[in-house]
């Protein structure tokens, strides 16, 4: 499915524009030949719609889903992480069956509530960003996610205006995926390092994937400084990239959004990595509620000391702070999460614990083509942005 844009939106940076047409999200729905249906939000691009519609269908049609444990789907490593994605449709489908939540079916919830942090912040004047920080805060949430990408005077600038305007204990969290994604213009380790030790007077949260993600030693350096908590994971193609950054010591949060880097088993051995190397996991979740509430069934079944954060991705709507309007988010659910002073509170319901609206599927549908640009530069390049989350870019 496909949110255009009621315009096109142009968000300058300091080694470009980028621009945004359109918002894409994914609904996978399962069926059975007794009437039951499960859903689970999915990676949204099309290479993965392609692949459960031959290959996983193909693997799934005549399957028991409540089998779903020994079901032994096989394939290449990126087929396998989207089956794994529809995966989360069976455990729906299942807990409706069954009369249970998907928390059950993963070992049982230890708690009822999960806490949120309000996600934004992209690509605005450094007072901008301290708006929507206060703005955040005022929705409830403990903690607000920017993305910098100003140059490093600028995104010191804003940590401080941010720390202004939401006095000192609110959580300021620095995603600087931004800085590798500039051609010439991205940030050096010695920059990185440099504007880290300046950061550390405004005590951000953490500073999230400075550094190339595949570069664990960097990563390693980096936290043995001690200038601020380090954030990183989400781009981590397999677990033993998770190992190999437990085993360094190389980041105090390990990061990871179930929907596309190996589902809910995955997101349960990542969980008790971290607590067995004196970690704690937050969610990356940057698609739709129905994203954050299948995050949430798996996120509960781990107490807060291990499981600290979810994701929750602010789009703007008449009278609410976010980055771009994205109502399709909140309407693929037919009710509306519950949360209260910034905690998810878990719904009742069996499976996911809430209905789907599938009425989004006819309002918002797919519209081909890449979601947003990147315009570089130095130099000059064009790097379109067709899927998010793990996905590797598309260069023009």
């Amino acid at each position: 499915m496909s949110y255009p844009m009621p315009k096109k939106i142009e968000l300058p940076f300091w080694g470009g524009v980028r621009t945004i047409l359109k918002r894409d999200a994914m609904l996978i729905k399962v069926t059975t030949d007794i009437g039951l249906t499960g859903y689970a939000p999915g990676p949204a691009f099309t290479r993965a719609s392609e692949e459960i519609s031959t290959i996983i269908k193909d693997f799934l049609v005549s399957k028991d889903p409540t089998k779903w444990q020994s079901l032994n789907f096989s394939s290449s490593p990126e087929v396998v992480k989207t089956y794994h994605a529809v995966e989360v449709a069976l455990l729906d489908l299942v807990g409706k069956y069954e009369g249970c939540t998907i928390s059950a079916l993963m070992g049982g919830r230890v708690r009822s509530t999960i806490k949120l942090y309000g996600s934004g912040g992209m690509y605005m004047a450094p007072e901008k960003y301290a708006q929507e920080a206060k703005a955040i805060q005022q929705m409830g949430f403990s903690a607000y996610k920017m993305r910098p990408g100003l140059g490093p005077d600028e995104d010191l600038r804003t940590l401080e205006l941010m720390r202004e305007a939401t006095g000192p204990e609110m959580g300021l969290m620095v995603d600087a995926h931004t800085w590798w994604r500039m051609g010439n213009k991205s940030y050096t380790p010695e920059m990185i390092h440099g504007l880290a030790r300046s950061m550390r007077k405004f005590n951000p949260y953490w500073l999230e994937e400075p550094l190339l993600p595949e570069d664990h030693l960097a990563y390693k350096s980096l936290r043995e400084k001690d200038f601020v908590t380090v954030a990183t994971g989400e781009h981590e193609q397999e677990y033993e990239g998770f190992e190999d950054l437990a085993r360094l010591q190389a980041t105090d949060f390990l990061q990871m959004d179930v929907c596309c880097q190996g589902g809910f088993a995955m997101g349960l051995k990542v969980f008790d990595l971290a607590a067995a190397n004196n970690m704690k996991f937050a969610f990356h979740s940057w698609g739709t509620m129905l994203e954050v509430l299948a995050a949430a069934q798996l996120g509960v079944c781990r107490d807060e000391s291990i499981v600290e954060w979810l994701e929750y991705p602010c789009y703007s709507s008449p009278g609410k702070a976010g980055m771009y309007p994205f109502p399709l988010s909140d309407e693929i659910l037919k009710e509306p999460l519950e949360i209260e002073n910034g905690y998810l509170k878990m719904p009742g319901g069996n499976g996911l614990g809430l209905e789907v609206n599938e009425e989004v599927i006819h309002k918002y549908p797919f519209i081909p083509g890449p979601w947003s640009f990147f315009h570089q530069d130095s130099p000059k390049e064009t790097i379109a942005v067709t899927g998010d989350h793990s996905v590797k870019w598309v260069q023009h």
